[in-house]
């Protein structure tokens, strides 16, 4: 077996549906660009509140991939 090298970097996704489509749009938009995605880890879950409404949903998400230089 090789050695291998991960690179984590952390992201923001946002929904006005849930914190699990938050976290989707995160790494679906993120895999747009980066590949060999390994890990998606959310690290902190919030919410946008305006006049006392939630009007979005944010998760924080701390994602894996493989690093090839």
């Amino acid at each position: 077996m090789s050695d291998t090298v991960y690179k984590i970097i952390e992201l923001v996704g946002t929904s006005e549906v849930s914190w699990e489509d938050a976290a989707k749009n995160a790494v679906e938009t993120a895999s747009k660009s980066l590949h060999d995605l390994r890990i998606a880890e959310i690290s902190k879950l919030d919410m946008k509140v305006d006049n006392g409404k939630v009007t979005a949903y944010r998760a924080r998400v701390n994602l894996s991939f493989k690093y090839t230089s």
